[in-house]
């Protein structure tokens, strides 16, 4: 099995909507009016959710009206998220579920004309060069084998002075990657790479770093948070593990595991397209 067909597998829920749905009817929620607060928890698939994508949003100098490409949109948070900075948003998935489900979403909070999605691969970009003032790639890198390439591919797609925002899980010690990972079930199909590794493939691909953080410490506060509130309240009815299924618990343990042990953390890199 190929790599991408491994990852659209590892991904595919077969019922996502049908259980996004039925849990925000449970809650009162109409679903064909939609806010971003009532997916808070399901629809940013990446270390500390809603909170990380604003953080790092703010640290991008965006303007109303630019034109973005979200890379591993996944479903859709921090596509829309960037819309309702007054983005026009592009996103991008390998999974065709994680597309539809998106669009459905999208949808569902009167975001179609600011936000469309459609399923492509992040290292093979068919668009036009130049066509974005800025791309966004949370949490995605780890599926990527080509990283080189990937970057190549992005540089062609953005403007001259484009930004690239990176906010990936990387390996900050050395340790051995206990799986499943919530990108992965094994490491058939799990790229995870050092900062280094990064720094050389944008440096390759044409990219100056611009500003990087890493971001173990307040991934450890994340995890802490969410099982104090678990403890208190119980896991709450719209999360990510609507969207793992029934190994999310098991996999999401393995990776705070790991980043409390400091092997791996999500950090960030922000570069320009010189």
């Amino acid at each position: 099995m190929s790599v991408e067909a491994s990852l659209t597998e590892h991904y595919t829920h077969g019922g996502l909507e049908a259980a996004l749905l039925a849990a925000l009817t449970a809650m009162g929620r109409d679903v064909e009016h939609l806010s971003p607060a009532d997916l808070m928890g399901a629809d940013e698939f990446h270390v500390g959710g809603a909170a990380a994508t604003k953080e790092l949003a703010a640290r991008l100098d965006l303007k109303p009206g630019m034109k973005l490409l979200d890379l591993g949109s996944g479903l859709g948070g921090p596509a829309r998220h960037l819309a309702g900075l007054g983005c026009e948003v592009t996103g991008i998935d390998l999974t065709p579920e994680y597309v539809a489900v998106a669009e459905s979403l999208t949808r569902r909070m009167g975001m179609s004309a600011q936000v469309s999605f459609r399923q492509a691969n992040a290292d093979r970009l068919e668009f036009p060069d130049g066509s974005f003032d800025g791309v966004t790639l949370l949490h995605v890198g780890m599926n990527v084998p080509d990283k080189a390439g990937m970057f190549a591919a992005i540089h062609k797609v953005l403007k001259p002075g484009g930004f690239f925002a990176i906010y990936d899980v990387m390996q900050v010690a050395a340790g051995e990657i206990e799986f499943p990972m919530p990108w992965s079930p094994g490491p058939a199909s799990s790229f995870v790479e050092t900062p280094d590794a990064y720094r050389a493939a944008l440096a390759a691909a044409g990219f100056t770093i611009a500003a990087e953080q890493d971001r173990g410490d307040f991934a450890r506060a994340f995890f802490a948070a969410q099982r104090a509130r678990i403890a208190e309240g119980g896991p709450p009815p719209i999360s990510l593990g609507l969207v793992l299924g029934m190994t999310g618990p098991k996999k999401i343990a393995n990776l705070a595991g790991m980043i409390a042990r400091g092997v791996l953390a999500p950090y960030e890199i922000i570069a320009r397209r010189g």
